[in-house]
């Protein structure tokens, strides 16, 4: 009886112990999504792995509209991690741009147009700097000028103070 009574606290304990990792996994989990250059199926398999081992639990890019959606735990990595996998890769993104040697490496099939990048990049953005008045030179763009996905989303900037103001475009 006694040893039951063990069992069954160390059951409870344990059920406990899941159920509150479980809500601070969800806690933790972002979705993000985000244009990447690519053109077909196998486009589709190298950057969806290339998310993956970046610590994307999730990855499914859509070809036609060149959007990925990625979910990945905060507490093992982080948007601009999967954006430079992606890129390690061959493939542009509104993060990180691919080396022209990796991307000249890709299959003749999976190259894609890179002058009409379909990643976002930001009027307000200069030498990697925002130059949005009150700003004052804050990090919210890359060094070639896109926007980092934590401040551009939709088109819109969403730093603080700016409340959705449009200096986000797509390159045409």
């Amino acid at each position: 009886m006694k040893s039951f009574k063990l069992f069954l606290l160390s059951a409870i304990c344990v059920s406990f112990t899941v159920a509150s990792s479980a809500q601070k996994a969800k806690a933790d989990a972002k979705t993000e999504t985000f244009n990447v250059s690519g053109n077909c199926g196998m486009c589709e398999a190298k950057i969806e792995k290339a998310a993956k081992a970046a610590g994307a639990n999730y990855a499914e890019w859509d070809s036609d509209t060149k959007v990925i959606k990625v979910k990945f735990s905060s507490a093992t990595s982080n948007l601009a991690k999967i954006q430079k996998s992606i890129a390690d890769a061959g493939y542009d993104n509104v993060g990180a741009k691919a080396k022209d040697d990796t991307y000249e490496k890709l299959h003749s099939c999976c190259k894609y147009d890179r002058t009409a990048n379909a990643a976002k990049t930001m009027e307000c953005c200069k030498d990697g700097k925002c130059t949005i008045e009150g700003h004052h030179g804050k990090d919210c763009c890359t060094k070639d000028g896109a926007a980092k996905m934590d401040c551009c989303k939709d088109g819109k900037c969403t730093m603080d103070g700016h409340d959705g103001k449009n200096c986000c475009k797509k390159e045409n």
